[in-house]
């Protein structure tokens, strides 16, 4: 079946069942390999992309879900926010075996998009639902106050 998505601001035709998720045509169909699959039940935030700027976990989104919604994944997050914090992960080395990075950024573009300057609670908050097997929150954190910082 082929089913009309929009994605990172263009409009593609993908071919897949409705109840196909949205991460699988990401993916397999698509090739955009920077949103990860980590658990498959929404509970680690590697999957993590936007839907008409809000993030969503795309390993529990039906492609019938979306709809005519926008969906952002980690290759067309674009903005001064997504500038600001690409370069804060690089500034305090963020980064160690990456895998959770692109649903981390995900999620903290969002929250910066929606609260420009947050505090440590609104961070944990946002940040909640993204798991980091190497225990990198404190400096996700301190990368995020860093692009807040750089966005006001």
């Amino acid at each position: 079946m082929t089913i009309p998505l929009k994605l990172n601001g263009k409009t593609i035709d993908v071919n897949a069942e409705p109840d196909t998720p949205l991460l699988w045509v990401l993916r397999g169909e698509l090739h955009h390999n920077g949103t990860k699959f980590g658990c498959g039940m929404a509970l680690c935030g590697a999957c993590t992309v936007h839907l008409d700027g809000e993030p969503v976990r795309a390993c529990v989104m039906p492609l019938a879900a979306v709809g005519d919604r926008a969906v952002t994944t980690i290759e067309g997050l674009q903005g001064p926010e997504a500038d600001a914090l690409r370069q804060a992960w690089i500034d305090l080395d963020v980064v160690q075996c990456g895998y959770c990075q692109s649903g981390q950024l995900m999620s903290a573009a969002a929250l910066l998009k929606s609260k420009p300057q947050p505090t440590d609670a609104d961070i944990d908050n946002a940040m909640s639902g993204n798991l980091c097997r190497c225990g990198t929150y404190p400096r996700v954190r301190a990368a995020i106050h860093q692009a807040a910082k750089k966005t006001m």
